[in-house]
């Protein structure tokens, strides 16, 4: 228990009796983590995340991030980390010894729009990413696909994409962006993907992530094709009140409720999305 205690108030930067670098390594694969749950209560909890919590009934991160094996100590890539949502999370969880890395897609062929959205992270992305976790910034790895620098590559435990593969593929980036993920993993390392779930009869035109719902069979075809295999597949963020077949797409649903007022009340007791949870390992090419 002791050693619990420790782990946490290093993790934390609570007060306690100083740990050596080496104390809080990552926990192997497939061993019970007392402490590792423990963290995840703590940074869930953390009062940082007060607008974002009521989310987490939706987004399972204490289960999600258990399911793709992600453990304090770790480098993990979060792919268009956006406003932040999982990295106040996963910044204290992964602890000192861990290492965080924002990544964005390469977006200097795309619309200025685009372009405004998306690059740069490096620039702008580790101070705020200081401002909402208390890290400092010279913590936080920032990067877009175009501007990685060659040291990173075979040195990242985990990569993570939630609700980005219909972008991926409507931009035309799936070899291009998981090529580069692929690249960064270790030989080991894991890719886990959260994405909005199509019916497995979903018409074509209604898949090609213009809605934002992709059919599960069709994205693990996608990512096994870029040099990955699967290993496991979670319903915890399944949604069976979703008919996945609204005419605006995904956003039809809350929280974005791109309808307006209409038939707010049904959108609203469906809730959010139905989503695959899909667990890959890097394979060699």
């Amino acid at each position: 228990m002791r050693r619990l205690m420790l782990f946490i108030a290093a993790t934390f930067g609570l007060a306690a009796a100083p740990l050596p670098a080496s104390a809080s390594p990552a926990v192997p694969e497939g061993e019970n983590c007392e402490a590792c749950e423990a963290v995840m209560d703590l940074a869930l909890a953390h009062p940082r995340r007060k607008d974002d919590r009521a989310r987490d009934q939706w987004r399972h991160p204490k289960e999600t991030l258990a399911f793709f094996r992600v453990r304090p100590g770790m480098t993990v890539v979060d792919y268009m980390p956006s406003g932040g949502w999982y990295t106040r999370i996963l910044v204290p969880y992964l602890g000192e010894s861990g290492h965080y890395i924002g990544l964005n897609p390469d977006v200097r062929q795309g619309s200025e729009g685009m372009r405004k959205a998306f690059s740069d992270l490096a620039a702008t992305f580790p101070a705020k990413a200081a401002d909402w976790t208390g890290v400092a910034a010279e913590r936080i790895g920032a990067f877009n696909t175009d501007g990685l620098p060659p040291a990173l590559n075979g040195t990242v435990d985990r990569a993570l994409i939630f609700r980005e593969m219909h972008n991926i593929k409507r931009n035309g980036w799936l070899e291009r962006e998981l090529g580069a993920i692929h690249t960064l993993l270790k030989p080991d390392g894991m890719l886990g993907v959260v994405q909005h779930r199509a019916r497995p009869d979903a018409p074509d035109a209604y898949v090609d992530g213009s809605k934002g719902y992709l059919r599960e069979k069709e994205v693990v075809a996608m990512v096994e094709a870029q040099g990955f295999e699967l290993v496991a597949r979670s319903e915890v963020n399944a949604n069976p009140k979703d008919p996945a077949d609204h005419r605006a797409g995904v956003w039809t649903l809350p929280p974005n409720y791109r309808l307006g007022d209409q038939d707010r009340d049904r959108y609203t007791a469906i809730g959010e999305s139905d989503r695959m949870t899909l667990l890959f390992r890097k394979r060699s090419r």
